[in-house]
């Protein structure tokens, strides 16, 4: 593939990490899922964490190894995408999730539905008991996205710190959505005002918190996916069904589960619904294809 092309793929596939990221009820771990990039992300993270514990034991010999170790024509363009929708997109998906709430958790609703088969594909065995985790996750996830949101009118620097390390490390469970998160802790609103006003020392604040929460979080699943692959994964599927409660379109603003009003526009949600669906059961089926030519292909 053209180097140009795999670069504009990657920063597209960013832009989708991003932009879950920031819709309450969405996770970016499930994107990059649906992506196929995960665990490569993981990997990734985890050599990061050992780049920045070489430096600050001031090993530097081992920080430029670690460092140019990773994979940064991969990196660079995801993380440029990542970036593009928090700055760039705030306002206008907060705009989107006020104005057409219902219409916006359709498409995502329907996006996550069609996708739950493509980390499944990726175990080699499963008996009864990851199905018990698949189920035990999905309950966990069911109860967690159905928590109702709180908002903090002034938060302290501490607050913005310890949210960003939770949020971040939801962020890349598929199924916990660490905008949600914010949404529970409060910080939802005060954050995107920050990003909007480019408040630098919040900024720096909850960027500082997120680094150190996602590497510490990725270290612990980097270990899980090697030790229990297949565990590992099918908690992640748990995950991502039981978060589609918070995907439901129609919720009351204590998020619990409604069914539509008689003034509801539900065809339009129902089609967009409907195209979410189709997008994310094509993406499956050209996994399912993929998987065939590798077994085909043999070893």
């Amino acid at each position: 593939m053209n180097s140009m092309v795999r670069w504009i793929l990657l920063m597209l596939q960013g832009i989708g990490i991003g932009a879950a990221n920031v819709i309450p009820g969405v996770s970016g771990g499930t994107m990059a899922l649906i992506f196929g990039i995960y665990e490569r992300i993981i990997q990734i993270a985890e050599r990061s964490v050992k780049a920045i514990a070489a430096l600050a034991r001031l090993d530097f010999r081992s920080f430029v190894g670690h460092f140019m170790d990773l994979e940064w024509p991969f990196l660079i363009p995801l993380i440029v995408g990542v970036l593009v929708v928090p700055f760039a997109g705030a306002r206008l998906i907060s705009e989107l999730l006020e104005s057409w709430p219902e219409h916006s958790r359709a498409l995502f609703f329907g996006l996550i539905l069609g996708s739950i088969a493509i980390p499944w594909l990726r175990t080699s065995h499963i008996d009864f008991r990851e199905y018990g985790l698949a189920i035990a996750a999905v309950a966990v996830a069911f109860v967690l996205s159905g928590l109702p949101p709180t908002e903090l009118t002034d938060p302290t620097l501490l607050q913005y710190f310890f949210a960003a390390a939770i949020a971040v490390s939801a962020m890349i469970l598929p199924g916990i959505s660490g905008a949600f998160i914010l949404l529970v802790f409060g910080m939802y609103e005060p954050v995107f005002r920050a990003i909007e006003a480019w408040n630098f020392l919040v900024i720096t604040v909850f960027g500082l918190g997120a680094v150190i929460g996602l590497g510490l979080f990725s270290l612990v699943l980097g270990w899980l996916l090697r030790r229990y692959h297949d565990r590992t994964m099918v908690v992640l599927v748990g995950l991502m069904v039981g978060s589609l409660r918070a995907l439901w379109p129609w919720l009351d603003t204590g998020r619990g589960l409604e069914w539509p009003a008689a003034h509801d526009s539900v065809g339009g949600i129902l089609v967009l619904m409907g195209l979410g669906l189709a997008f994310s059961m094509a993406i499956t089926w050209w996994e399912i294809l993929k998987r065939k030519e590798r077994i085909l292909d043999g070893p």
